[in-house]
């Protein structure tokens, strides 16, 4: 059940009009009251023909006459709406009286029992779904009522609410998440065909703009690129203080376009908070000083794959902050993971894009709680963002495929670790959206990983029966626990496969394996195979593919005293 209290207005006969007219699209069915300050002795325009609203509009704005002209409040209206879930039943107006009783003494509107001097108010049903209740916000001895944070005490409210009425229980907010679309906005989106209102195309575009940008001039130009129109406040000093975007077809009724600040699009993309992402906190940059030698710079990244393989390195170091770093630390690893599922959906491949982008936006949620990130930490992942966005698209076969399928299963643990994490801490509406851009990110990895699992799978066919043999034994030595499930799935050959490419890579297949299992939960995967190739092949720096992976591996070098073997003792970095 969700409450809204809208902003307040100046017209309680213009709000009228609107509660008892046909609605923008005819959609207000048999307008009434259902609960009043009288107890519905108010009169009810939508089905006492004798009533009108030119009545109700009087009775509720009586108090206002008890203060002089000069002393009456000019936005005097106060206005709630409260809407159950679409799969809750349908309310009768008896149930939908005691809540509107319920939120108006919750918000201090009217106290009830407790002072009998609340605010007029009526409450309006013209819909199964929702009612909406009109205050005047002057009591009746003439004072001003105490209705401070009204919207969290309905929220607060409306939980116990559901509880009582077994309703779909919606999980407790934090203040932290970004503004919802109105209900006209919501409306227009649909007049004008759109997929999403316009609030959320700009939103999605901004968190785009800003993943892996590396300072403000990149980000605005990101946003000019993406074609949207944009409004600077600029201080009197020529400073930058802010920034207003606007979709270039999204017009009000003077054809004017309908700008939104960064700030009401989310919390985190007002400029202030943007900025933090460009500056190194002084510990951070303390912490960075202090770790050892120099390290040298990153290699420039040659390619879609390259970025990818990077990538997903940055996503494994980030999982192990997240479940062992500060809180702080975690929380900006999580926030900079949501600007790496932006730059993968921005340069993902068709089959993929659309779950891709499913879990980005859902994810953003996840990334603002009431635990400050501490910027500075989460460079590694903000700059795989940025390597994501300057490869350019990625192929969507071939390395680019298989780089693109390792990286969305790092991703997906990433985002178990994030609502794990959340979860602890009972933050529920992150922890909530964290699992379901997991399950976006699980779709995706099914249409990202078919291909190149299957050219695996096919490698490890070609193996020579006496190498498949030693890889079950290596399996069933190192994971017994584990062996049996694995040898069933239909991925083990490309396992077998890739135990066999580490293995002439020089590398100790069984310290691998015995490396990668236990690192993350694998209870949440669909297939403990294709995670455990996915590690190994990072962790070996193996090719996401290998060069030919429809030839026929060569013979095993113990039975070919003839070949040059590998050297044995050399580890993965």
């Amino acid at each position: 059940m969700i409450p809204r209290i809208h902003k307040q207005g100046s017209s309680t006969r213009g709000l009228l009009n609107y509660l008892y007219g046909k609605g923008t699209r005819d959609e207000h069915v048999d307008p009434h009251l259902v609960a009043s300050f009288d107890h519905l002795m108010a009169p009810d325009p939508g089905r006492d023909p004798s009533a009108t609203k030119e009545d109700l509009q009087r009775l509720l704005d009586q108090p206002l006459h008890l203060l002089d002209a000069d002393q009456r409040p000019d936005q005097h209206v106060w206005h709630c709406s409260v809407r159950t879930a679409a799969t809750d039943r349908i309310l009768s107006d008896e149930e939908w009286k005691g809540i509107a009783r319920r939120i108006v003494a919750a918000t201090g509107i009217d106290p009830g029992d407790v002072d009998d001097a609340g605010c007029r108010w009526a409450a309006v049903r013209h819909a199964d779904d929702h009612i909406h209740i009109i205050a005047t916000l002057v009591r009746e001895d003439g004072r001003r009522p105490d209705h401070h944070r009204s919207g969290r005490r309905a929220q607060a409210e409306c939980r116990l609410i559901e509880k009582e009425l077994g309703l779909h229980q919606v999980a407790p907010g934090d203040g932290t998440a970004a503004k919802r679309a109105t209900s006209a906005e919501r409306h227009k989106a649909e007049r004008t065909g759109r997929e999403r209102t316009a609030r959320e195309e700009l939103r999605e575009t901004v968190r785009r703009a800003v993943a892996g940008a590396t300072g403000q001039e990149e980000f605005f130009d990101r946003l000019a690129a993406a074609g949207l129109l944009i409004r600077k406040r600029v201080a009197p000093s020529g400073d930058l203080l802010g920034y207003k975007v606007a979709l270039p077809d999204d017009r009000n009724k003077d054809n004017e376009p309908v700008f939104y600040s960064g700030s009401t699009l989310a919390p985190d993309l007002s400029l202030p908070r943007i900025r933090e992402r460009w500056t190194l906190p002084a510990e951070a940059a303390a912490a960075t000083d202090n770790s050892g030698p120099e390290q040298p710079a990153l290699p420039p990244v040659t390619g879609p794959a390259f970025a990818r393989r990077r990538a997903t390195a940055a996503t494994w170091q980030a999982l192990l902050i997240i479940d062992h770093g500060s809180n702080g630390a975690a929380a900006a690893q999580i926030a900079a993971a949501g600007e790496v599922l932006d730059a993968l959906a921005k340069t993902s491949a068709a089959h993929t894009r659309t779950e891709l982008r499913e879990a980005a936006f859902a994810f953003e949620r996840a990334g603002r709680s009431h635990i400050r990130a501490v910027r500075g930490h989460d460079r590694a992942l903000r700059q795989a963002a940025r390597d994501l966005v300057h490869s350019g698209p990625a192929l969507g076969r071939g390395e680019d495929g298989a780089t693109t399928a390792m990286l969305i299963d790092m991703v997906f643990f990433l985002a178990i670790a994030a609502a794990n994490w959340h979860a602890k801490r009972h933050h529920s509406q992150q922890a909530a959206t964290a699992r379901q851009a997991a399950e976006h990110l699980r779709a995706a990895y099914q249409a990202a990983g078919t291909e190149p699992m299957a050219a695996l799978c096919q490698h490890g066919h070609r193996l020579a029966p006496h190498i498949r043999q030693r890889q079950t034994g290596l399996l069933q030595q190192v994971l017994p626990e584990l062996a049996e499930q694995v040898l069933a799935e239909a991925g083990w050959p490309a396992l077998a496969a890739t135990l066999d490419d580490a293995h002439r890579a020089g590398h100790d297949p069984a310290a691998l394996l015995a490396e990668a299992a236990p690192r993350r939960e694998l209870d949440t995967a669909d297939s403990v195979s294709d995670v455990l190739v996915w590690r190994l092949r990072r962790s070996a720096h193996l090719p996401a593919l290998p060069e030919n992976p429809h030839a026929t591996p060569a013979r095993d070098h113990r039975h070919n005293p003839s070949s040059t073997a590998p050297p044995r003792n050399r580890r993965p970095t």
